[in-house]
């Protein structure tokens, strides 16, 4: 049985249920002339019928959430299938020196998209520097 399903029966039960005790202590408390007597009824049948009352909707709030999610993650689009005629994405490729910008900690391929066309690279030298993840440079 789906969650939402679990969740709705749940929160009609608990919300039937604590209507039903609500009205048993208001009936009680009704027949009764002194405070003193109507105590009794309000901590055995009001209080709970009224937490059950507030469990019984927020259960039903879950499965309304729940069943939206649902509806929602069937409706999102499926990304197409790569079509045969596109080659996969291949990390740039650049024989040239390995460089980076003053003060980065990464080392990229001069023809990177993360430091092409930038006036201010260098080449590396005898710096330790990280591997670029976009454009994996040797090193």
């Amino acid at each position: 049985m789906p969650t939402s399903r679990l969740l709705w029966w749940g929160g009609l039960a608990a919300a039937a249920g604590g209507a039903v005790l609500c009205v048993i202590g208001w009936y009680g408390v009704s027949g009764e002339r002194f405070a003193g007597r109507q105590i009794p009824y309000l901590a055995s049948c009001t209080v709970p019928g009224a937490a059950l009352l507030v469990v019984g909707a927020v259960l039903l709030a879950a499965a309304g959430r729940v069943a939206a999610g649902v509806r929602e993650e069937a409706e999102v689009p499926q990304a197409p299938a790569a079509s045969p005629n596109v080659p996969p994405f291949e990390p740039p490729s650049s024989d040239g020196p390995v460089v980076c910008v003053p003060g980065g900690t990464l080392a990229h391929r001069p023809d990177c998209p993360l430091v092409a066309g930038k006036p201010e690279v260098e080449r590396v030298g005898d710096r330790a520097l990280g591997p670029c993840p976009v454009c994996e440079p040797r090193i």
